[in-house]
C-alpha cells in the first residue's frame, strides 16, 4: 500500500509514454491529474478500468482533468493496448519501477494463497499545484470514473 496521502506533494515523474516521449508531472502544471496505476496491459481488470475511463473521458475533460495511466509495461505494449482499445490518454511506462516505488504502489500482493510482488491498483487525484487531493486504493474497475468524480 502507498505511503502517500491527501495533502502530500506528488512525487516527481520522469519516464516515457507509449511513444517513447518524455513524460513529467511538470508538463501538466496548472492542470488536475488523474494518475492511475494498474498491474498489466491487456488483462481483464486493467482493460475494464482503462475502458471505463475512456468511455467517460469527455466527462473527465469537462471536469478539468488530464488522465495518465502507469504500469511496468513497455512503451510498445502500451501502444498496442491504446490502439486495441482506442484509449485517448497517455500511458506511462515504468519498466525500472522507479515511479511505482516513489508512489508506493509496487509491493507485496497475495492471490490464491501465493505472495508475489506487483502493482497495487491505486489512483491519485493531483491538483493544479502538484498536491495529492485524493488516493483511491479500493478501485472499482467497472465504475472508476464515478469513484473519481464523486471525489471532485
Amino acid at each position: 500500500m502507498t505511503h502517500l496521502k491527501k495533502g502530500d506533494t506528488a512525487p516527481v515523474i520522469v519516464s516515457v509514454n507509449q511513444n517513447g516521449e518524455a513524460v513529467s508531472l511538470a508538463n501538466f502544471k496548472g492542470k488536475k491529474i488523474i494518475l492511475y496505476f494498474y498491474p498489466k496491459d491487456m488483462t481483464p481488470g486493467c482493460t475494464m478500468q482503462s475502458c471505463n475511463l475512456r468511455d467517460n473521458y469527455d466527462k473527465l475533460i469537462e471536469s478539468g482533468y488530464v488522465v495518465l495511466g502507469c504500469s511496468a509495461d513497455s512503451p510498445a505494449r502500451h501502444l498496442k493496448f491504446i490502439e486495441k482499445h482506442n484509449l485517448p490518454f497517455d500511458l506511462i511506462s515504468d519498466e525500472k519501477k522507479e515511479v511505482l516505488n516513489n508512489y508506493g504502489v509496487w509491493g507485496l500482493k497475495k492471490f490464491m494463497g501465493k505472495e508475489y510482488h506487483g502493482i497495487n491498483r491505486t489512483t491519485f487525484i493531483i491538483d493544479e499545484d502538484g498536491i495529492i487531493e485524493e488516493v483511491i486504493t479500493k478501485v472499482k474497475t467497472k465504475e472508476h470514473t464515478m469513484q473519481i468524480l464523486e471525489k471532485n
